[in-house]
């Protein structure tokens, strides 16, 4: 799903990273777009149940009590969702053994219930079959839906698909009429498995009925064998569903042609899971060649061809080219609001890709805006529990830290985790996501012993669901590395910081952000660990990559600015150090604000330098200044507070002023001894 990812930066002192974020799977549609990882359905999800989740949960413990009043209610609810009341019971069993939570059982209710009619109608059609038996089964299975009995439904329909396949072989002039319909017995098996949240049981009947097809069915298959990669690409196998996604563009480009709808719908999704694959260079053909089609096909100002925009988009963004990709995001989100309205989940989805954007380009105020009205779009479309009310929070999340406010953001990263987990599961990489990104608010915090394990857990999620070479896997390598450093294990850094260069180098190019990100990072290892020339090389290169790439402006340039002036200053190169840190701290005071924890440290280093240059009396406001933004942003007991403080102090005892710097000592170990120890999540 595009770039998952919380991408940490190493800085002079203290980390001083930005975060990168994705958008999660949704559960409603046929074509599959990125929203920074995330899947969009197109369709409605069904209509609402009218109940608070407190009341259906309520209701689903009353009714498995056979409560005369909860009955009475079931069978309205029943009518009101155009079901049997047997099966709304069987429904409410599903949810239980899904355990799915409160908030999200309406939704999930009204999409079973969408999908048993759909099932139902499908059912019926069979009865109507010449061979008896099978008419016999399917009218079985209708009634077996019905009473709600689904695993005696599930026997009948595989019954029936047997029967037919019988009769296939013992019929060979009538073999393709039966093959046709066992493969949509298993097509509906599909279904019923897609009813229950089970994606891997869905994959598999898809694709038994891509399998049954007859060899003169060929757009049946590739329906088919696009609904198995689909349910493939949710259940997080994203290597299983590529097959399955080329083979349907082959089938639809030789049957369709190369400018139908559907070929252009088989192109955009295997783009996507190429975007998720991390094959950035194989997805951007695909993604341009859907949006030419569905422009010629359904005009410029269609919601499929937002869609594509955004996807395009979405890809020029993770390739580091922000310019070309502002113009699609805007144009996609104006699109989606004429078209489908300011309070529609897609519209979520581009408000939330266009502050993306803006908080990518440092433009952290205007992208607040959008991520805050996205969130709210989402828990109200589609609940507080929903996987896309989850990237949401995420990427606001992300945005908070970015701006310093650690302490609003923890409970939000914390949710969103929260939800990924029993949405997707432990080993999903949008699970991965979250673990990396709340293990990087623990280091911000100096919760170094909290972070360790999250960072470990999500690098194995991602090297067995993406693979070793993935840009997502090269993510953790990196923050993993930045861990071991912080907590001075050099020797443990330096080849995952070395082999997650080389990932980023071999993916995105030599001249990306994300590049220039890790040249920094092991430029800083070379650093640590005495080997001035080696990190001078690749600080001056990373500088001059986010200076063109993000432009001289750019927070990430302000860091990349002052690391490099943070070696001069270990060189004794004072000269060359001081307008690098002066120009760094304008950067972070116009980009970030006057209070931001980075600005903090910008004033630190640059009163170091003056310090070091004899100017004490220049020195000393810059370093009371970092003390007290820093005591506000990170707390007085983080570890990078106590360092400031003593600098402070040492500074006193340089002017003579041996009492005020006694006092300042003493502060900084009273607070050193009342720090709590981290606490693992």
């Amino acid at each position: 799903m595009s770039r998952l990812a919380t991408l940490l930066i190493g800085a002079a002192l203290v980390s001083l990273v930005p975060a990168v974020v994705i958008a999660a799977p949704s559960s409603t549609a046929q074509n599959i777009t990125a929203d920074h990882g995330g899947i969009v359905v197109n369709g409605n999800v069904g209509g609402s149940v009218g109940l608070t989740p407190v009341a259906l949960k309520e209701l689903m413990i009353e009714y498995a009590r056979q409560d005369s009043a909860a009955v009475q209610e079931v069978k309205a609810l029943s009518k009101q969702l155009g079901v049997t009341e047997a099966a709304l019971g069987g429904f409410f069993k599903t949810l239980e053994q899904n355990d799915v939570p409160p908030e999200q059982l309406a939704v999930r209710l009204s999409e079973i219930a969408r999908d048993h009619k759909k099932l139902l109608a499908e059912v019926r059609l069979f009865r109507g079959e010449d061979d008896p038996d099978v008419a016999r089964l399917s009218a079985d299975a209708e009634a077996a839906l019905l009473a709600g009995r689904n695993e005696d439904a599930r026997r009948l329909l595989t019954e029936a698909k047997a029967a037919n396949i019988a009769a296939a072989d013992r019929l060979r002039n009538a073999m393709n009429i039966h093959k046709r319909r066992a493969a949509e017995k298993a097509a509906a098996l599909g279904r019923l498995a897609t009813s229950e949240i089970d994606y891997p049981r869905a994959a598999a009947a898809f694709t038994e009925a891509a399998t049954l097809c007859p060899p003169d069915d060929a757009l049946l298959r590739a329906d088919y064998l696009n609904s198995a990669g689909q349910a493939e690409y949710r259940a997080g196998r994203y290597p299983a569903a590529l097959p399955l996604y080329t083979e349907a563009l082959a089938i639809r480009e030789k049957a369709l042609g190369p400018d139908h709808l559907d070929t252009a719908r088989s192109l955009n999704n295997l783009a996507v899971l190429y975007d998720t694959q991390g094959k950035l260079e194989a997805a951007a053909p695909l993604h341009a060649r859907a949006l030419a089609i569905k422009e010629r096909a359904l005009g410029p100002d269609h919601p499929d061809t937002a869609l594509s925009l955004n996807n395009l988009a979405v890809l020029y963004d993770t390739q580091g080219q922000l310019e070309a990709a502002a113009p699609l995001y805007t144009r996609a989100l104006a699109i989606k609001e004429r078209a489908l309205g300011p309070d529609h989940p897609d519209t979520a989805l581009s408000l939330n890709n266009l502050a993306y954007l803006y908080k990518a380009q440092g433009k952290l105020e205007a992208a607040a805006p959008l991520y805050t009205r996205a969130l709210a779009i989402r828990e109200k479309a589609l609940g507080p529990g929903h996987p896309d009310t989850a990237t949401s929070l995420n990427n606001l999340a992300s945005l908070y830290q970015a701006q310093g406010q650690l302490e609003a953001a923890a409970p939000l990263y914390t949710r969103a985790l929260a939800i990924w987990e029993k949405a997707l599961g432990p080993d999903h990489p949008d699970t991965a996501l979250s673990l990396n990104n709340l293990a990087y608010l623990y280091q911000a915090q100096g919760q170094l012993e909290a972070a360790a394990p999250l960072y470990t857990r999500a690098l194995a999620i991602r090297e067995k669901a993406l693979g070793p070479d993935h840009p997502d896997t090269a993510t953790s390598l990196n923050n993993l590395a930045y861990l071991y450093k912080a907590q001075g294990q050099l020797e443990a850094a330096a080849p995952l910081y070395t082999r997650a260069l080389a990932i980023w180098e071999k993916a995105l190019g030599p001249d990306h952000p994300d590049t220039a990100l890790s040249l920094n990072n092991l430029a800083y290892l070379y650093k640590a660990q005495g080997n001035l020339e080696a990190a001078a090389l690749l600080y001056t290169r990373a500088l001059a990559i986010w200076e063109k790439a993000l432009g001289p402006d750019h927070p990430d340039t302000a860091l990349s600015l002052n690391n490099l002036a943070y070696l001069y200053q270990a060189q004794g190169q004072l000269e060359a150090a001081a307008p690098l840190y002066t120009r760094a701290l304008a950067i972070r005071e116009k980009a970030l604000g006057p209070d931001h924890a980075d600005t903090a440290i910008s004033l630190n280093n640059l009163a170091r330098t003056l310090q070091d240059q004899g100017q004490l009396p220049e020195a000393a406001p810059l370093f009371i200044r970092s003390v007290a933004i820093l005591d506000k942003a990170l707390g007085p007991q983080h570890p990078t507070t106590i360092h400031v403080l003593k600098n402070l102090a040492k500074l006193r005892q340089a002017q003579g002023q041996a009492e005020d710097a006694a006092a300042l000592f003493a502060d900084a170990e009273a607070r050193a001894a009342a720090q709590a120890p981290a606490k693992a999540p």
